[in-house]
């Protein structure tokens, strides 16, 4: 099987057709996304109607909650308040009722998805370090977890009972191993690289591929001012921050 794993999307519909069209290039089977669909980018409907389209799996990402009403956004930064209010505007009951009903993780014998970890998935807590991913390692009974949520990505393992951080762009998975990978953000990198974040995984050569490809964030941008969206959310396209 090779999956193909996109996570925060933000509502950013450039980025997620240049990373459909990069899956489709590579030949990806599946499609599973670690939630925040929608959030700080103009085209919130059109990229959960592309959600559905495609029968997408995906599971909750705080932003999907908030838009939906299922979490308190009142602690979100004010350049997050805007767009879930904004985005609310914009979609339908039926794309609230879709946001309420995405569960908090999804597993088959392959992977698991959760938005941001496995522990206290309802917290949508940040895994920024090797540290924060140990609770979840105690959880994961199944060799990969899939996470985004920071909107940076990397790679964590659990071997032989040490944790590591990963830098490689490709990971040869070991079985005996656990492995936590944020697939970092399609909509909205922050990891100083503007390009969309996606990952690709092959169960037959057992390899995790952390991939990017640029998108017309012009285009991205424009639509964000044109709909009166905060003007950081543009400019912060173009640096990747």
């Amino acid at each position: 099987m090779r999956y193909g794993i996109i996570s925060d999307i933000h509502g950013n519909l450039e980025a997620l057709q240049a990373v459909l069209r990069e899956c489709k290039l590579n030949r990806v089977q599946v499609l599973l996304c670690p939630g925040d669909i929608v959030g700080y980018g103009a085209n919130p409907k059109e990229c959960l109607g592309v959600i559905r389209q495609f029968k997408i799996i995906t599971v909750a990402g705080n932003h999907d909650w908030a838009v939906g009403g299922r979490l308190d956004f009142s602690h979100f930064t004010d350049d997050g308040r805007a767009a879930i209010e904004w985005t609310r505007t914009q979609i339908s009951m039926e794309d609230i009722a879709f946001l309420n009903a995405l569960e908090l993780t999804v597993k088959n014998k392959d992977c698991v998805l959760v938005h941001a970890s496995l522990y206290l998935p309802h917290e949508f807590r940040y895994m920024t370090n090797v540290s924060k991913a140990i609770e979840s390692f105690q959880l994961l009974d199944v060799p990969v977890c899939f996470i985004g949520h920071t909107h940076v990505p990397g790679v964590y393992v659990q071997a032989d009972g040490k944790f590591y951080n990963l830098d490689n762009s490709t990971i040869e998975i070991q079985l005996q191993y656990k492995y936590m990978v944020n697939v970092g953000s399609v909509g909205q990198p922050r990891d100083g690289n503007p390009m969309a974040s996606f990952c690709i995984y092959d169960t037959q050569l057992q390899t995790i591929e952390l991939r990017r490809v640029p998108y017309n964030i012009p285009e991205a941008q424009r639509k964000i001012l044109e709909a009166g969206l905060p003007k950081n959310l543009a400019l912060r396209l173009a640096i990747g921050r």
